[in-house]
């Protein structure tokens, strides 16, 4: 009984973290530029977004709702500003999410980034 307990207590103590800090809204791919906001080079291959607000560096596991496909990605730009978007995401990540255009997606933090 008390390891129950104990297992009730971590699964109550785990749940509300990861859910405060998933996100839920609309992705969409955004075009080839030559350098990011990080002041990293842009290649459209690469598994990178844009975010307005997690520090560069941060990674992102991105999930497609229709498919349930995820990929991970790091933030190494600013963006969308465009509203009702939540992560603009390289071409590359858009396909191994399998769509072009606008997706929703849950995105979630699975590493900590730069400040």
């Amino acid at each position: 009984m008390q390891a129950l307990r104990a297992g009730m207590l971590a699964a109550a103590v785990v749940l509300p973290f990861a859910a405060a800090h998933a996100q839920t809204g609309v992705a969409s791919h955004y075009s080839d530029l030559s350098t990011t906001a990080s002041g990293r080079s842009y290649s459209s291959g690469a598994m990178v977004a844009a975010h307005r607000s997690h520090p560069f560096g941060t990674k992102l596991r991105v999930k497609n709702l229709r498919t349930g496909k995820s990929v991970i990605v790091t933030v190494v730009d600013r963006g969308p500003f465009v509203k009702g978007r939540i992560i603009d995401l390289s071409k590359g990540a858009a396909n191994a999410l399998g769509f072009s255009g606008l997706q929703r997606v849950e995105v979630a933090v699975v590493g900590k980034g730069r400040k």
